[in-house]
């Protein structure tokens, strides 16, 4: 099936709401909050209302239904733009503004993805607009291996009990609800790893402390320990079965939604670098043109527009990635290369703006220095570039992970 690579009308809303918060409430606070971290963003609040207000509406992109999509049945040959891509188009207009800010609006968290991605449509209704989920997968004793999760749930009546320890969660000091990744049973490994929906501020939960952190700095970054957490056994999201045969594969979808978010993170950091740079080239007299060869330009510009080639690509798979999901296609390998193109192209950009740009790049009289520490959590977090290129592999190598690792 074709994709028509123009965005439909009906978006261009989400696009200019978005765009607006991001030159008028993102930009202009983006330093003060780089200087002040820790500091809760006292002006989301003012976003906060709009994305409640979205959740009751129903609209995606907001509340635990964020990014699910149309559930409804469709008739053959029907094309969706849904949830997934307004998702993915709020995060990349936000981004433009100041990443970190982005990751801080209330009932935007990644961990809304991760329920949009595998709760059940009861779940998803129980949840509601109430929920601003973070993501607590990584743990003191591994990073992108998602398999090797210590954090234990243990079935008790109706509850499950929660211990372990989590760390570098996004969000985890701020938002109400927590998606922890926990294994019912270790001696069945990955099968066995489910995720769970666990409020904030439940017995058992401590935050131990936020992170200090190269960039991103207006988002909370926390440490989270569970010591005999009770949660209700209702809170576990999807199937409580464990299927070995199947692995955590269900798991494991939270990425296929959460990945083109943290690409369309990238893509819209490497624009606002882009448009900067564009003012810092032509300011000195250099004059960007696409009608001739770039040997035949000033090496500053000839590096301009492949970057800017870069970027272009970048955006076109993530809006892949999200267009596959909103129809229903199978889109793991798509959601892989759309963030590891975008990370990729979002830490090269960002670097070689502060060096195109001199003493304008390094100092703190533009955003150019901040957008270059921002851009590195973006190739690392939700599966570093490393991962997603094995991920990739195996997928068009037909490798299983104990076959290519």
């Amino acid at each position: 099936m074709a994709i028509n690579l123009e965005l439909p009308t009906k978006l261009h809303s989400t696009i200019e709401q978005a765009r607006d918060a991001a030159l008028q409430i993102f930009r202009p606070i983006s330093r003060k909050y780089d200087l002040a971290e820790h500091s809760y963003p006292v002006e989301l609040d003012t976003l906060a209302s709009l994305y409640n207000g979205l959740a009751a509406a129903g609209q995606a992109g907001a509340g635990a239904a964020g990014g699910r999509g149309d559930t409804k049945e469709r008739p053959e040959g029907y094309v969706a733009n849904g949830g997934n891509m307004q998702s993915v188009l709020n995060a990349m207009w936000a981004s433009y503004g100041d990443v970190g800010l982005m990751l801080s609006i209330p009932y935007q968290g990644l961990g809304n993805a991760a329920i949009a991605a595998v709760a059940t449509d009861e779940q998803i209704e129980s949840f509601g607009g109430e929920v601003w989920a973070s993501m607590a997968i990584t743990e003191p004793s591994f990073g992108s291996d998602s398999a090797a999760v210590t954090t234990t749930a243990i079935r008790d009546g109706d509850e499950y009990v929660l211990n372990g320890e989590k760390i570098f969660v996004t969000a985890g000091s701020r938002a109400s609800h927590i998606v922890v990744w926990a294994s019912v049973d270790r001696s069945l490994g990955r099968a066995a790893i489910k995720s769970f929906v666990v409020p904030r501020t439940h017995p058992g939960v401590t935050i131990a402390r936020l992170e200090h952190k190269l960039g991103i700095r207006a988002s909370d970054t926390a440490v989270i320990r569970f010591e005999d957490c009770r949660i209700p056994a209702k809170n576990l999201l999807g199937s409580p079965e464990v299927d070995v045969k199947k692995g955590f594969g269900g798991v494991m979808q939270t990425f296929d939604n959460t990945r083109p978010m943290v690409a369309a993170m990238a893509v819209g950091l490497s624009r606002a670098v882009l448009e900067e740079l564009r003012a810092v080239l032509e300011g000195a007299g250099l004059e960007i043109d696409y009608d001739r060869p770039t040997s035949d330009q000033p090496a500053a510009v000839a590096e301009f527009i492949r970057m800017e080639a870069d970027y272009e690509a970048s955006y076109l798979l993530a809006l892949r990635a999200a267009w596959m999901a909103d129809n229903k296609q199978p889109n793991s390998l798509e959601a892989s290369m759309s963030k590891a193109k975008a990370g990729r192209t979002g830490t090269d950009v960002s670097n070689k703006a502060v060096e195109l740009a001199s003493t304008a790049g390094y100092s703190e009289h533009s955003l150019l220095e901040k957008w270059a520490r921002d851009s590195k959590i973006l190739d690392i977090f939700e599966g570093t570039q490393q991962i997603q290129q094995l991920i990739i592999a195996r997928r068009i190598l037909g490798k299983s992970s104990s076959e290519l690792k």
